[in-house]
């Protein structure tokens, strides 16, 4: 679990000013919503919690501690296109972050440390429903299993930030619902926090603990590149904590995940 802090963050390019004054706190444990419409600077700041982009000013803490300037285990990304590799299985597509790890010169492990990469990749595709698909390939895979397999790919390392980029846009409504599911499940279990860009409403109210809404309060042509988006709303979403039984799949049985490589 991790507490994140955002300090008067300000993002440009050049001249054009993207967001400015973005400042809140997140408790551990949060599931944070983040909505708005296209362009405000949504994924931008996703892309800065990951550490692909560095404030202009400002700072993001993460714990108490300044942001590292780059991607690191400690935060997992689920985007909107599935990123998992077509020329390897499931089991290999989740075991492959345990490999650059354990190898970061190689990317193999040998040995009794490929066993247990194995073992704790398996674990994970069990977790996401995908224990009897561990053999096939994406191609294979409908897109909501797909999916699934990006999330197991973001989780088998145990980050305590998971950072989602519009994961579910693609999705049928109904296989929508199942992966959802997976996420609160797989949020529970593993205390996370968590960060969502959506642009559904009815989604990120369902899922969040919070929703959060970054906008443009300045809006002449203008002003279009002097001012950015910033918080226009930060609304608390209460929801009853499920049972397990709630909202694990039919197919998938609650286990421990064991210690990453």
């Amino acid at each position: 679990m991790s507490s994140v802090s955002v300090e008067n963050v300000w993002k440009t390019y050049g001249r054009q000013t993207v967001l400015e004054r973005v400042s809140f706190e997140v408790a551990p444990k949060s599931f944070v919503a983040l909505v708005g419409p296209s362009g405000c600077g949504k994924s931008t700041f996703l892309r800065m919690l990951l550490g692909d982009e560095v404030p202009s000013k400002g700072r993001i803490l993460i714990d108490g501690e300044p942001l590292m300037a780059e991607p690191s285990p400690e935060r997992g990304v689920v985007f909107q296109k599935y990123s998992v590799f077509p020329h390897l299985t499931c089991l290999q597509n989740v075991m492959l972050g345990l490999e650059f790890a354990g190898a970061p010169r190689l990317g193999i492990l040998f040995g009794r440390k490929r066993r247990e990469a194995k073992e704790i990749s398996r674990d994970m595709l069990q977790c996401v429903g995908l224990g009897a698909a561990e053999n096939k390939y994406p191609s294979e895979l409908s897109g909501g299993m797909q999916q699934r397999l990006a999330i197991a790919q973001a989780l088998v390392k145990k980050p305590k930030i998971l950072l989602l980029d519009e994961p579910f846009g693609a999705l049928d409504p109904g296989i929508r619902a199942g992966v959802h599911e997976v996420l609160l499940r797989l949020w529970h279990e593993t205390g996370m926090t968590v960060f969502m860009v959506t642009h559904d409403l009815s989604e990120a109210f369902k899922l969040g603990t919070r929703v959060i809404a970054f906008d443009r309060r300045r809006t002449r042509p203008e002003e279009a590149e002097a001012y950015g988006a910033t918080i226009t709303f930060d609304l608390p979403v209460h929801h009853p904590i499920p049972k397990p039984a709630d909202v694990v799949l039919k197919e998938v049985q609650p286990i421990e995940l064991k210690a990453a490589v």
